[in-house]
């Protein structure tokens, strides 16, 4: 028995919960307001026999004492089990010291990241070397409150300012020089990184500075610096913005690209909350999977003389191929059922107008940058409008290559009638047959294999099964898998198939896998640790992971991956996309039919006290769960239907 299991065995859920809820029972149930809401009639229940509580309300969240005590602590999993633990009587592991170590260094950078940043704002505040520094804010209409909200500050024109201010807070020169903080000379002794600057907090999606953008206020190049990549900061993977941009970005589905930080701040001043920065540079792959996490559109603001610059071509065309691509069902002209890949997410790009930077638009013309955003092209249009702008149409040659040059970008396209509309504006301005076109782009494009000759069967995901933890079978002498530490396997094994499974989710029309679609408290808290690195930009390799993890959660980890090295072993990513997302849609599924099974029993106890107003709400969620549920099935028949065919 786990340590999470003996603490949950101690517990009485509705003990632990009427600490902090009143709860009324009510069957074999009990009812109240729900805590993490405002509400006047009770839709938080809790369930004494499986252990769980659910929000039917507002919320529609739920799971089990250490989900409760995460949310209404505002703790994490670690803190939640050193809580539940002292109240239950049960010894926990401490962290192995390696691990602790660890952590403990990343805690004491970002602390000394904190403390610079805290700082610098001081000084731009107040001192009067500062002005000048002022003075420029002011010319960039930045206001006070913006000013505050972003914490800038100002870098004196000193060789050990920081360095001593902050080895009076306790950091060691050491320390200083892991965070990229100070540079040590070569004839001994180090400096201050930062001199004479104008400094921009970089924070993770946390809230967590983790670096800083530092702006020259004098002749001093580069006009912009940033922070050296540190074990906490990586330029390529973190986006200026995002932490304040992240919830924006999800609600609308959208977000918008743009160059600078003072684009970025400028467009938050101005209420137009979904802008991130890339920080000067080109957009990464990672950053672009952290976005095409939050959004399914993504929106590249680019300037006039950039806009046509084949850099910016080469930049899209990378961008294009390394956000991925996901696998969608689509209806063969023979009735019968195939698959189409396609582009993972909508990229769009934005042409600004000539001489003018995104935040000088937005301070100008709110309202134009609104429009210029719901009208950006898509990456189709503008690809075709800079691939045939220079293309001689009397020489066959160049036109051959324009077709060929389109044609990967044609294929991506979301549907047949799209694609043939581009196919047929591409014949146009080539002056070519449109048939000839067609054939070009699609006639070799759609072909796939039926079989994968020489390779063994693939492990599949186990049925769905209800309540009870399903079972998947193992090589003999293997402890079987449940089809949640199925999941946790791939994704940890495959950690960059959290991406495409997201998209077959939406594709699906089905909310994607939460936290709570896990009962195992230690597989929760998993899945939570792997989707949070994928949102910062980063993998959830198993060994990073496990430093991270409380003891006995580290433990339990290492005992799952050893346990299912063989059936993971010689798949490639689109085998294990397709098993993976049997066993997510099957977790999915389980835990919607366990909602609905309880969600009838609430129904059927309110219409029996005659409370039609709770009577009403629950066939109502029953209805929306079951119109889900449906989506799941038709999802799982699909991919029964390609497993089929690949089997061939």
């Amino acid at each position: 028995m786990t340590v999470v299991d003996q603490i949950k065995d101690r517990l009485d859920i509705v003990d632990v919960i009427s600490a902090y809820v009143p709860l009324k029972k009510s069957g074999r149930t009990y009812k109240g307001l729900c805590p993490f809401h405002a509400e006047r009639t009770p839709s938080f229940v809790v369930f004494p026999e499986s252990g769980t509580w659910h929000c039917f309300g507002a919320c529609g969240t739920g799971g089990d004492i250490f989900t409760f005590i995460m949310r209404i602590e505002k703790v994490d999993f670690g803190e939640a089990l050193r809580i539940l633990a002292e109240k239950a009587g049960v010894l926990l592991e401490e962290r192995r010291p390696q691990e602790k170590a660890r952590q403990d260094l990343l805690d004491r950078l970002r602390g000394a990241n904190a403390a610079a940043a805290a700082f610098f704002h001081q000084l731009l505040l107040h001192s009067p070397q500062a002005e000048f520094a002022r003075r420029y804010l002011a010319g960039r209409y930045l206001t006070q409150e913006t000013i505050q909200s972003f914490e800038l500050g100002y870098a004196p024109n000193d060789w050990e300012a920081l360095s001593r201010h902050l080895t009076a807070q306790g950091y060691t020169i050491a320390e200083l020089l892991e965070a990229g903080l100070i540079i040590a000379r070569e004839e001994g002794g180090h400096y201050d990184r930062f001199r004479n600057r104008l400094m921009i907090p970089i924070r993770d999606l946390r809230g967590q500075v983790i670096g800083f953008g530092a702006r020259a206020l004098d002749d001093t190049p580069p006009k912009y610096l940033n922070s050296p990549q540190t074990p906490i900061f990586d330029k390529g993977a973190v986006l200026f913005g995002l932490d304040r941009a992240a919830k924006t970005i999800r609600a609308r589905s959208e977000a918008v690209i743009v160059e600078g930080y003072m684009d970025v701040m400028m467009a938050h001043q101005h209420g137009v909350t979904n802008v991130v920065a890339a920080m000067g540079t080109s957009l990464t792959e990672e950053q672009l999977r952290v976005l095409a996490r939050l959004a399914g559109r993504l929106v590249l603001a680019l300037d006039a003389d950039a806009a046509g610059d084949q850099a910016t071509l080469r930049g899209l065309n990378l961008a294009r191929q390394s956000i991925g691509r996901r696998r969608v069902p689509t209806l063969r002209p023979d009735g019968t059922v195939g698959e189409e890949e396609r582009l993972a997410i909508d990229l769009r790009i934005l042409t600004l107008p000539a001489g003018m930077d995104p935040d000088e638009l937005i301070r100008q013309d709110i309202a134009r940058w609104n429009e210029l955003v719901v009208r950006a092209q898509p990456l189709v249009e503008y690809m075709m409008t800079h691939i045939l702008r220079d293309v001689d149409l009397r020489d066959p040659l160049q036109k051959a290559a324009a077709v060929r040059q389109m044609k990967p970008i044609l294929l991506e396209l979301q549907d047949d009638i799209e694609r043939y509309h581009y196919i047929q504006r591409l014949a146009r301005r080539l002056m070519l047959d449109e048939h000839v076109v067609e054939r070009e782009v699609v006639g070799a494009g759609t072909a796939r294999p039926s079989a994968r000759p020489g390779r063994g069967r693939r492990p599949s995901a186990p049925p769905e099964a209800g309540p009870a933890e399903e079972q998947r079978p193992l090589p003999a002498g293997r402890r079987e898998l449940t089809l949640e530490e199925l999941c946790l396997l791939y994704l940890l094994r495959y950690p960059r198939t959290i991406f495409p499974l997201s998209f077959a989710f939406a594709e699906a029309g089905v909310p994607f896998l939460a936290p709570e679609d896990f009962q195992r408290p230690e597989n929760r808290y998993l899945f939570e640790q792997i989707q949070r690195a994928a949102e910062e930009g980063q993998l959830a390799e198993p060994v990073v992971l496990a430093g991270q993890l409380p003891a006995p959660l580290a433990g339990y980890l290492q005992e799952l991956l050893e346990r299912a090295e063989i059936p993971l072993e010689g798949l490639d990513e689109d085998e294990v996309l397709q098993d993976l997302s049997r066993s997510a849609f099957s977790l999915k599924g389980r835990g919607i039919r366990q909602q609905l099974s309880s969600l009838r029993f609430l129904l059927e106890e309110a219409e029996q006290s005659g409370d039609g107003e709770q009577a009403g709400r629950f066939a109502r969620l029953i209805q929306q769960y079951s119109m889900t549920l449906g989506a799941i099935d038709q999802a799982l028949y699909r991919l029964s239907l390609r497993g089929k065919r690949d089997v061939v």
